[in-house]
């Protein structure tokens, strides 16, 4: 798939959680290109002069009638702190779009679960509005600390059924997305994961226990985004691969895990 550099212009700049930003650019030089779900862009910081490399963020939302493209920042960083500085107007400058993203349905009849952890539900959205659009009405799972991250909800549920797992108790299920009672009631033909690397592992050890499909998208470090620099590298069963061209999203059989 063609990539392309373009300078994207922010329309809208939300807080819907104390650590989360919703950034939503449209392309003023013309209609944005096809992006697949799970794929990523590499986004400029232009804010800060300590910061040289893009940062990587996940494709969030994408409305072509609008043509606008949204992106999901967690302040984790010097590089994602800058990115809260835009302003409607301002300019992003975004490669896109990048990497391989997640196998979507072949019929209607199939039951995919997307199971998502703190920022990792940044994809699913984009997924979850693709596979509507196919016939299929996703369940997703969703897991955070507290009731407070737990962020876009409403967004979810107005795509299919929506699950919530926080580790203290402050909504939905006490415990972790692995633990939902969910996975004991249901039967799913495939289980797309992103977040925290140990859900994502525990997540796959339950597909492979129950025979499910499974997928999950790594967020190793990554700086060019283009397989290039060897940041990102990662050992799987077919030898390394840099996780920014042949992934970000893997089938868990390919992994050593």
């Amino acid at each position: 798939m063609r990539k392309y550099v373009l300078d994207l212009q922010v329309t809208s700049v939300e807080q819907p959680g104390e650590r989360y930003l919703l950034l939503d650019a449209t392309n003023p030089a013309g209609p944005l290109p096809e992006m697949n779900p799970g794929q990523f862009a590499q986004l400029r910081i232009d804010d800060n002069k300590d910061t040289f490399l893009r940062r990587p963020i996940s494709l969030h939302h994408v409305d072509y009638e609008k043509n606008e493209v949204s992106f999901l920042v967690q302040k984790v960083g010097k590089g994602t702190a800058s990115l809260w500085q835009k302003r409607p107007g301002s300019t992003l400058n975004a490669i896109l779009p990048l990497g391989r993203g997640f196998t979507m349905p072949t019929s209607a009849e199939q039951k995919f679960l997307l199971v998502g952890g703190g920022v990792g539900i940044a994809p699913l959205l984009f997924m979850g509005e693709a596979m509507l659009k196919m016939g299929v009405r996703p369940t997703f799972l969703l897991g955070a600390r507290s009731k407070s991250d737990l962020i876009r909800l409403d967004a979810y549920r107005a795509l299919g059924e929506v699950y919530v797992t926080t580790e203290d108790g402050s909504e939905g299920e006490k415990g972790f997305v692995t633990q939902h009672s969910v996975l004991q009631r249901e039967k799913f033909d495939n289980i797309s994961v992103c977040g925290p690397k140990p859900m994502m592992m525990a997540m796959a050890c339950y597909a492979k226990q129950v025979g499910t499909k499974c997928e999950v998208s790594l967020e190793n470090m990554m700086a060019c985004g283009l397989g290039a620099c060897l940041c990102c590298v990662e050992d799987t069963k077919d030898g390394n691969v840099c996780v920014c061209k042949e992934g970000p999203v893997f089938d868990v059989e390919k992994l050593k895990w």
